[in-house]
């Protein structure tokens, strides 16, 4: 489905219950309008909470645009990783109950739990993990190409997977270090992290429109397709499954719900009250643990990561903060502890910079600062990932070493898990536990994946397959680059 969004589809707004008019925010509608029409955006939902009170609460655009159902303020969107704080979260509350320590060993909960060094072994923690400075890095790859049915058998692939950088002494991001966080805390609990999060968060926040998987979501009358843009042309996406790796990113909330989750921290983790969350952990969770890279940034400095949230200081103005972005959805969840300021921008757009320019007006307007022209802000939306076309056949100025047929097999590399090689009609195909791609020769034993199914957005397939050769001149193996070295992957001997 492909269509030019216009200025007609971003009129719809709908206003939520009982706000406060907050006169520093008049002509906000029309500016979010304008930026909406720059960015070529479907829609959003935004809410802003100032001392305790709703003082802005709205939707713009449209939810579903093929069938031209508005967005509101209890519309649902995937949040991706502004997930993170919550799983945080939960380890908090067990710290609290002196059912864990942040400062011990994550070894000291999940038994089975190696890592790949004896080094990260001795040095990492649970604060770490949180904080981004275990050294694990990225790793997508083991959990996107290769779910498990549990988070167990994710973790039991952690011993055989090359750090990314060093145990404290590195900033690399991590959704496995998350994934393993969530791990703690389904086995100190006896409960899924799901079930700990609804028991815990959300029921004590009054989040009722707050799910953990696609098809609960689903289920309501008011959720969110994602979107994205093919050289400015609005395209339907699908969503990302975030298999187990959800306390990494797999919370679905609404701008309305997260009005409650901002509150909470603004107040030192008091709701209406009560105390959801831990004050010790609210104030150490927003303490920065791990400096991160510099920005290169001018006004920019204390800039680093807490526990599930991002710190930094601009201008004089402190701000705790998050994004998020997946497969056809950018979020942000913005505060400003010391104003009692709370900002949530939830957009179903892809790779795009406009929640955090949404975020950077409605600070400027609330705390009286000098204003940015809408003209120079920058529109910052990176095109999705469309599969290029499939080209059959070989390169024959550089043809493969070996016949087709010596490429079949299974590989493995037990750190991600295994790829079946096949040949049919005359072609080699890489099949992965969800995925099957098409293998096209590029040059010698160098084959590129193409996928036969549509793929999420969330990241470029067409990873190219260097087949190896041993000393007597057989395929022996693979590698593929799914981290900062090429990860190899050993070829089976046949049963």
């Amino acid at each position: 489905m492909r269509k030019i969004f216009t200025l007609s589809l971003l009129a719809i707004s709908l206003w939520s219950y009982g706000q406060q008019n907050e006169p520093l925010l008049d002509g906000l509608d029309q500016e979010i309008e304008t930026l909406m029409k720059s960015y070529n955006a479907v829609g959003l939902s935004i809410s802003v909470v100032k001392n305790n009170q709703i003082v802005y609460s709205k939707g713009f655009g449209y939810r579903d645009l093929e069938k031209n159902l508005p967005v509101n303020e209890n519309t649902i969107f995937p949040i991706a990783s502004s997930s993170k704080a919550f799983t945080a979260s939960l380890l908090g509350l067990l710290d609290f109950e002196d059912k864990i320590s942040l400062k011990d060993k994550p070894s000291l909960y999940i038994p089975k739990l190696e890592f790949y060094n004896s080094e990260m072994d001795n040095l990492i923690t649970i604060e770490d993990l949180l904080s981004h400075k275990s050294g694990i890095g990225e790793i997508n790859g083991t959990l996107v190409l290769f779910p498990e049915r549990s988070k167990l058998e994710v973790i039991k692939k952690l011993k055989y997977i090359k750090p990314e950088g060093k145990p404290k002494d590195s900033w690399i991001y991590s959704n496995m270090g998350y994934t393993i966080a969530g791990t703690i805390v389904e086995e100190v609990t006896g409960e899924s992290w799901e079930e700990n999060l609804n028991n815990n968060i959300f029921n004590p926040l009054e989040m009722s429109n707050s799910y953990t998987d696609l098809k609960s979501m689903k289920m309501t009358n008011n959720f969110s397709y994602g979107y994205g843009l093919v050289k400015g042309e609005v395209k339907k996406v699908l969503y990302e499954e975030y298999q187990n790796y959800k306390p990494a990113g797999g919370i679905r909330s609404s701008a309305k719900d997260l009005v409650n989750w901002m509150i909470a921290w603004l107040n030192e983790g008091k709701f209406k009250e009560k105390q959801v969350l831990p004050t010790d952990f609210v104030r150490n969770a927003t303490t920065i643990h791990n400096i991160r890279p510099n920005k290169n940034e001018e006004s920019v400095f204390l800039f680093g990561d807490g526990f599930g949230w991002r710190m930094e200081s601009q201008d004089g103005n402190y701000k705790v903060y998050h994004g998020g972005n997946t497969s056809g959805f950018s979020s942000l969840v913005l505060t400003y502890p010391f104003e009692k300021l709370g900002v949530t921008v939830l957009t179903n757009q892809t790779n795009s910079i406009l929640p955090y320019i949404i975020g950077d007006i409605i600070k400027n307007r609330m705390l009286d600062l000098p204003k940015t022209d809408l003209k120079d802000y920058p529109v910052i939306v990176s095109d999705i990932y469309v599969p290029s076309e499939i080209k059959q056949g070989l390169n024959s100025e550089k043809k493969p070493t070996h016949n087709l047929s010596s490429f079949i097999g299974k590989y493995e590399n037990k750190g991600y898990g295994t790829i079946e090689v096949d040949l049919k009609d005359g072609n080699l195909y890489a099949i992965y536990p969800s995925y099957k791609f098409f293998l096209e020769h590029l040059h010698y034993n160098v084959f590129v994946m193409k996928p036969l199914k549509n793929v999420s957005d969330l990241f470029n397939p067409e990873f190219a397959i260097n087949f190896r050769t041993n000393n007597n001149g057989e395929i022996s193996s693979l590698t593929i680059n799914l981290q900062s070295e090429p990860v190899e992957f050993i070829r089976k001997s046949k049963e």
